[in-house]
């Protein structure tokens, strides 16, 4: 009887592969994982949070990047988070960061557990990160961990300012959630336009 052999990508591998690569894929202890596409509310909210980074975040050393950047973990993890803020120019080359401020994570049913649980508790162990930030797209609820905070949680909804006091910036629920198509934002602005 054989016992069958995993072959486990080396990190070296795993880095060059990504540079040409079409598809991007996280990298966990020797295994590359696919990263499937997004909806378009998540890329809306995606979108609506770098713009208000970006905005406010204009003449500060920190910038917000998409997803595309890569962000390592831990000596054997990379992540691509939706959003990631670096603050003092801190890459370790022209892809990649091991310096995060803040991330932002948009949560769907297929990301969801990933995101709160496994992802969490990875990125806390970054000793820049200050922030971790989740957005549900399926309803109106934004979530901030922080380090000042003893990484306990923080809920945002509709009236509500998120406050994020690793970048001296405050984004509106609203503006997050802003030509976002779920149930619950509807009924937000059906019920503003009727009082």
């Amino acid at each position: 009887m054989s016992l069958a052999t995993h072959h486990l990508l080396s990190i070296d591998d795993y880095l060059q592969g990504e540079r040409l690569s079409e598809i991007r894929h996280e990298y966990v202890e020797g295994v590359a994982y696919a990263m499937a596409g997004a909806s378009i509310n998540h890329n809306q909210i995606t979108a609506n949070v770098l713009t208000e980074l970006k905005t406010q975040l204009k003449g500060k050393n920190c910038r917000p990047f998409s997803s595309d950047l890569l962000v390592k973990t831990s000596a054997t993890r990379y992540r691509y988070p939706d959003v990631t803020v670096v603050c003092h120019e801190q890459f370790l080359d022209d892809y990649t960061t091991d310096s995060p401020t803040l991330i932002v994570e948009v949560l769907s049913n297929g990301t969801r557990k990933t995101d709160r649980q496994i992802k969490r508790l990875e990125y806390m162990q970054i000793a820049s990160l200050q922030e971790y930030m989740l957005i549900e797209q399926d309803f109106v609820q934004v979530e901030v961990f922080r380090r000042s905070q003893a990484w306990q949680p923080s809920y945002y909804y509709w009236t509500d300012a998120v406050e994020l006091e690793s970048l001296g910036v405050s984004l509106t629920v609203q503006a997050i959630y802003e030509q976002v198509n779920n149930a619950e934002v509807m009924q937000w602005l059906s019920t503003s336009r009727s009082e």
